[in-house]
């Protein structure tokens, strides 16, 4: 099988303009009803393929991919606390065919270990609680999103992708 074929998404991405190296990660998930989206702090990918209304951190449910599968070079740039690490969040809509999309910046931090095999975490604090941690002082979290995208991530089955850049 080709990469091209293969169904894990790892890319590692050299900027000619700069010496900095992107590496990136793609999770695909799907929307939910009971999305609201109205945690302060956090927001989260899910494999559950469930979501009661507590949950008002999490985005997305049955993602296909955990921080467990993320490469290991991945994971290792992650730990850099000068490493900046790109969230971007795509919901596309299969009610009205749009394609929404919200960009949340953090950082990398020592601590973070990556290998949670069950969901991901972005946090606007820089607590590193748990195996399921991606990002620490992210510039946004799940209640700060446009309520246009949150509207889109709350209809069941909508196609959902996070894409996380690692900019070293």
């Amino acid at each position: 099988m080709s990469d091209a074929d293969s169904p894990v998404e790892h890319d590692a991405v050299t900027d000619p303009e700069s010496d900095a190296d992107t590496l990136t990660e793609t999770v695909h998930a799907r929307g939910h009803e009971n999305v609201t989206a109205e945690h302060a702090s956090t927001f989260e990918f899910t494999t559950d393929d469930w979501l009661t209304p507590a949950g008002d951190c999490i985005l997305a449910v049955d993602a296909d991919r955990t921080p467990r599968d993320f490469d290991p070079a991945f994971r290792t740039a992650c730990r850099d606390p000068a490493a900046t690490i790109i969230a971007t969040i795509t919901v596309e809509s299969d009610s009205n065919d749009e394609t929404r999309s919200a960009r949340i910046v953090g950082r990398g931090d020592p601590d973070l270990t990556l290998v949670d095999d069950r969901s991901m975490v972005g946090r606007t604090s820089d607590y590193t609680d748990d195996e399921r941690t991606i990002l620490v002082d992210a510039d946004a979290a799940a209640a700060d999103l446009d309520r246009d995208l949150v509207d889109a991530l709350s209809a069941d089955n909508a196609s959902v992708e996070l894409r996380l850049d690692v900019e070293r």
